[in-house]
């Protein structure tokens, strides 16, 4: 099985910076893609930002040029480094991975339980 866990939510004010950290753990052959999703209150599940096994990623136009991820092949970690935060950017965030966990089976998602960000004054 495996396991995501997020960290790094809390409550800042407009304008200001979180970094957001996922690590990724458990029986993993293979992680074909890992990122962030965003669900704010009475809104659907949407994509934040993604990386893919060719390290190539792609980024909600809403966070473009003001959130950044990245991550550590050899820690199983993603992180998400948002500036310049709006108050439509409070969410919950979830981490997800997209994770061959057996030689035997196909690859399929994983998410982790998700972590608060607000943005507020």
């Amino acid at each position: 099985h495996v396991q995501l866990v997020e960290s790094g939510g809390g409550l800042v004010q407009p304008g200001g910076s979180l970094r957001l950290s996922c690590a990724a753990s458990g029986s993993i052959v293979s992680i074909n893609a890992i990122g962030w999703y965003r669900q704010a209150p009475g809104k659907q599940r949407e994509l934040v930002a993604r990386i893919h096994s060719g390290s190539s990623t792609n980024y909600a136009d809403a966070v473009l040029g003001r959130f950044t991820t990245s991550g550590d092949n050899a820690k199983n970690t993603v992180y998400l480094q948002m500036n310049s935060l709006k108050p439509e950017d409070t969410a919950v965030y979830y981490c997800y991975a997209d994770v061959r966990h057996s030689y035997i089976s196909p690859a399929r998602d994983f998410w982790g339980r998700g972590t608060q960000v607000t943005v507020s004054s």
